[in-house]
């Protein structure tokens, strides 16, 4: 039988650090260090379990193992490997101090002989230094990789929401359903009208909140979303930018205008609540005021507000029946005829082929400096390893040059997609001119307000019953032409029509419209 001074503490330890994942299990441990102890009648005193990494010195288990060796509780440790007590040189360094005290007479290892003689506590110490030198090596390796996941473009971490992470190709996917609501947040947000809280109350209606279902708070949407570089296809790493090959979700110049937002703090808007059809698009023809609607006996009537201090308003009411028939008739005054609208569209359709060959040069130039800046950011770099400039100053200039490079791509794209920008509103307008009649026919009032806004502007006024209007810039100029269409000009966009009689047009102030064409 063995004496108080020969009793074993029994160690076992598991950490889920990556360095521990070839090391056997706390229960294949346990099993094999009581097979050994058993064959070696090594008495236990009690076994200790662990399940933290031995990187850093602070394991409580081990240190009240430690004190309970002090105190003479035992005088030898069990355990699997000499990495299971240390991997780091503070405590494999106070092991050492113990066997030299003669505190800890006896080490145990199935897979590891010790005794305590010099050359003994040489090959502990070598152990021990082993296990400090895997550990820092495998730091260091993947630390390595992660830099070079970096350099390939590819975030290395757990991407922000919107964005998932595949672990079949190790890469950063869209999240398919709440890719748009991100995107849409964005929109919301850089259009100025809406405030962060208001932002943080839509990701929370669509399902974006937190780990236990609550909403976010406002600075992390602000700092996660709405400023996050990743959304327009760059990410932060280290507090440098890099550029990253995942799809992004907004364009970077949808992201500079909700940055600028965020700096403004704008404050969240409401739609002006609107009571009757034609209310706020009227001004009163002899104070200037606003016209008013209010609904008497079942009929809707408009009226002057008389809120002048200077001039006495006697203006009357007037109904809203006969308000709608004279907007109607003005609106239909500005109408295009559907032969002259097509004839107009073909000729649009010739000009954008000359526009195409205009974009192509374009973006030929835009590549060309894209190509510009790739260059200058590889001499950035060479500097910056070359120790010409310091770390500060190649962080600000790469950030500028992926900014500007950005600038060109998106400029790119925009013109490959919209290279026809300014024929595609003119287009929009001749269709437009052309079905003013049909929408002064119709009974939609919503659709006549709208359009009597597109075509006279702050023009529209009441004044004795009566509805004075004058268009606008190209509006302007179809108003102008002759009611009775009994003319064409011998060249422009205007169809030739057989039997009517040419004459040539006076000069009309059409805001620019003839000469686009």
């Amino acid at each position: 039988m063995q004496t108080q001074s020969q009793k074993f503490f029994l160690y076992a330890r598991k950490s889920t650090d990556v360095e521990d994942k070839q090391a056997l299990s706390i229960v294949a441990q346990i099993t094999e260090l009581r097979e050994y102890a058993k064959r070696e009648s090594i008495v236990i005193l009690e076994e200790l379990i662990e399940k933290q990494s031995a990187k850093i010195p602070g394991r409580p288990i081990f240190n009240s193992m430690i004190e309970r060796i002090e105190k003479d509780e035992a005088c030898g440790i069990l355990a699997w490997h000499p990495d299971r007590l240390a991997r780091n040189s503070v405590d494999g360094g106070k092991i050492i101090y113990l066997i030299d005290g003669g505190k800890i007479k006896f080490l145990k290892f199935p897979q590891f002989w010790f005794d305590a003689t010099p050359q003994g506590k040489f090959m502990l110490t070598i152990a021990f230094g082993q296990s400090k030198y895997f550990v820092d090596s495998l730091s260091e390796n993947t630390k390595r990789g992660l830099r070079q996941k970096v350099r390939n473009g590819i975030y290395p971490g757990i991407p922000p929401v919107g964005y998932l992470n595949d672990l079949r190709s190790k890469t950063i996917v869209l999240d398919r359903k709440k890719a748009p609501i991100i995107k849409k947040a964005f929109e919301m947000f850089a259009a100025g009208h809406y405030r962060i809280m208001d932002i943080r109350d839509f990701l929370a209606k669509n399902g974006i909140v937190t780990r236990k279902g609550q909403e976010w708070k406002a600075d992390r949407v602000t700092r996660q979303i709405l400023t996050n570089p990743f959304y327009y296809g760059h990410f932060k790493y280290w507090g440098e930018i890099h550029e990253g090959k995942h799809e992004p979700i907004i364009t970077k110049k949808l992201f500079d205008k909700a940055v600028e937002v965020v700096r403004q703090r704008s404050k969240s808007w409401k739609k002006p609540k609107v009571m009757k059809a034609y209310l706020g698009l009227f001004q009163c023809g002899e104070c200037r005021m606003m016209v008013t609607a209010e609904i008497q006996k079942g009929h809707i009537y408009y009226r002057c507000t008389k809120k002048s201090k200077i001039i006495k308003c006697n203006q009357p009411y007037i109904r809203e029946e006969e308000v709608d028939g004279q907007l109607s008739k003005s609106i239909e005054e500005v109408s295009l005829r559907q032969d002259w609208a097509d004839e107009m569209l073909n000729k649009l359709s010739v000009e954008e082929k000359d526009v195409a060959q205009t974009c192509r040069v374009f973006v030929g130039e835009k590549q060309a400096e894209i190509i510009s800046i790739n260059e200058k950011l590889q001499r950035l770099l060479d500097s910056y390893l070359d120790q010409d400039i310091d770390r500060n100053t190649y962080l600000n200039k790469k950030a500028d040059l992926l900014a500007l490079k950005k600038k060109f791509e998106e400029q790119i794209s925009s013109f490959q997609q919209k290279q026809n920008v300014w024929l595609e509103p003119f287009k929009n307008w001749i269709v437009e001119a052309a079905n003013a009649a049909n929408t002064a026919r119709g009974e939609d009032k919503e659709a006549k307000k709208v359009l009597a806004q597109k075509i006279f502007g702050s023009n529209l006024t009441l004044k004795d019953k009566i509805v004075c209007s004058e268009a606008l810039n190209q509006w302007a100029a179809l108003c102008a032409a002759p009611t009775t269409r009994d003319w064409v000009p011998p060249t422009g966009v205007e169809p030739v029509i057989s039997g009517m009689k040419t004459q040539r047009p006076r000069p009309l102030d059409d805001g620019g419209v003839s000469s686009r064409i």
